[in-house]
């Protein structure tokens, strides 16, 4: 994968985070990402910091997302 094609996805999985935290109305652990200092607009810094960057974020949406699901939802009635 070319660099600027990990910028593009790397962009794209910022929105994903976006949403999320919109649906979820919480802020996703993200910690391990943010300490890489890398974000989509760092098109400077070099495409392994880039792949380093959307790997985190995409391990920390999945987490976010299996946490989420493995919550027990109460029963309702329509």
């Amino acid at each position: 994968m070319k660099k600027q094609e990990l910028i593009h996805l790397h962009g794209l999985l910022a929105e994903v985070q976006k949403q999320c935290e919109m649906w979820d109305g919480r802020e996703l652990d993200l910690t391990e990402y943010e300490e890489l200092g890398v974000r989509p607009t760092s098109i400077h810094k070099s495409k392994t910091d880039h792949k380093a960057a959307v790997f985190e974020l995409a391990r920390g949406i999945t987490s976010s997302m299996e946490a989420v699901e493995s919550e027990a939802l109460a029963p309702k009635a329509d």
